[in-house]
């Protein structure tokens, strides 16, 4: 019997036919993607629902930008899905009943989980209104912000400290975690079109509190030491801009292009010496430019010529001015308590609320109790579903009937108690802190 022909040129081969290629799986599963959620749906207001749109704008492209949240929505149903679709990090946005706005930021699938009460915000609609020269999105989300970290950690910071040394650590972990890392070496330059800056700031009161300022910004570079007029003809410059201004000026009325480089009335544009000096740096980058590939003998005869001009081939080198542009939104984070699991785990830090030793071995052992008693119905649990599957399959050798049923379902769905807080029912936390308003 002849063989089945396979087209390899036109079709994609089978991933079990040969080794994933380089850059493929392997290397998409290890880039972070995350789920800004909005808790509580219509209950948390515009302004949130807004917030969580630009959050999600600055995540943006390893991101869920169109996830539409239900009122009955549980925080367990994006967990579950956060595993098949390789969700690494969930940020949760909601509102308390005294009207405070939290954001939980937890790590996929065991955690740990940071809480923050958001003290106040600005979204990306008044950043641009309050900018004389606002800038649009444009290219700049296809690729991840750059992320700069200021003051995350202390040098006179110990275990005793109100802040210690290990949670400086994690939550800077954490944040680093959120974007895929750089190789100076091998990442392009066009790559990087954005920055996002969180810096620790003091407390205003002095006790000692975690607060975060995060700042959104786009990368914005431009010639220096050549006048807009010409630096409007450059092509680069060209396709950088937007598509309402990538018209080229009229030049049909001119009879030498030097009218419009010289003359400031010309078609209406600024003089030519008029060149932006309102920049925040200046660098020098390679030019990058287009060369031909030579044969062997080519080079070899370039090769010979440099060496009788004893002149180096240097590569092109220009001066570029760098500016920031703020896109939004704008954060100002406190950190409230950090949880062990996601949203579920024993707390481990509390901006409010300090334990005894005596305390903490306490509840230890209670939570070491509570996870004996998990194991215990998960494993219930499964040999119920295998009985009732045994059951099923001979009940069918008989030739009775089967009604179908969701058995499965009933796996390790006991966790109604995802919200309880330790700190909450021996202390009492102040009121409007704690973030329990997902929808039961």
């Amino acid at each position: 019997m002849a063989r089945a022909r396979v087209k390899k040129r036109t079709h994609t081969r089978p991933q079990n036919a040969s080794a994933a290629p380089k850059g493929g799986a392997a290397s998409m599963a290890k880039t972070p993607k995350s789920m800004v959620i909005r808790v509580g749906a219509s209950q948390v207001g515009t302004s949130v629902s807004q917030l969580v749109k630009d959050v999600r704008q600055m995540m943006e492209p390893d991101t869920a930008v169109r996830l539409k949240e239900r009122k009955s929505n549980r925080l367990r149903d994006y967990t579950v899905m956060a595993g098949p679709l390789g969700v690494t990090h969930l940020m949760l946005f909601s509102k308390s009943k005294t009207g405070n706005t939290n954001m939980r930021l937890a790590v996929t699938p065991r955690g740990p989980t940071l809480h923050f009460q958001v003290e106040n915000y600005s979204l990306c609609r008044d950043v641009e209104r309050s900018l004389k020269r606002p800038r649009s999105g444009g290219q700049d989300h296809k690729t991840p912000p750059l992320l700069v970290m200021n003051n995350f950690s202390t040098a006179d910071a110990d275990e005793n400290s109100k802040v210690p040394k290990r949670l400086e650590t994690l939550t800077t972990t954490i944040f680093q975690s959120l974007f895929p890392p750089i190789n100076p070496t091998a990442t392009p330059l066009s790559s990087i079109r954005r920055v996002m800056l969180l810096n620790r700031e003091p407390s205003e009161s002095d006790d000692g509190s975690y607060i975060l300022s995060l700042r959104h910004y786009a990368i914005a570079t431009k010639k220096t030491g050549v006048s807009k007029r010409i630096r409007r003809l450059d092509p680069k410059e060209i396709r950088n801009r937007e598509k309402k201004k990538t018209a080229v000026p009229n030049l049909g009325k001119l009879e030498d292009a030097a009218e419009y480089l010289l003359d400031p009335s010309a078609a209406g544009y600024t003089s030519a010496s008029e060149t932006e000096l309102d920049t925040d740096a200046e660098v020098e980058i390679a030019e990058s430019t287009t060369r031909k590939v030579l044969s062997k003998r080519e080079a070899q005869r370039q090769k010979a010529g440099d060496k009788a001009e004893k002149k180096p081939a240097t590569p092109g080198v220009e001066k570029r001015a760098v500016k920031l542009v703020e896109l939004g939104p704008r954060l100002k984070l406190r950190l409230m308590k950090v949880e062990d699991g996601v949203c579920d785990g024993k707390v481990m830090w509390h901006d409010y609320v300090t334990k005894t030793d005596a305390e903490v071995r306490s509840m230890d052992q209670s939570w070491a109790v509570r996870r004996k008693e998990k194991e215990k119905r998960k494993k219930e649990q499964k040999e119920n579903i295998e009985r009732k599957k045994k059951g099923k399959a001979k009940a069918k050798a008989n030739g009775e009937k089967v009604e179908d049923e969701d058995d499965d379902e009933d796996v390790d769905m006991d966790d109604e108690d995802w919200l309880s807080d330790d700190f909450d029912d021996e202390e009492g936390e102040p009121e409007g802190d704690s973030d329990d308003t997902m929808e039961e």
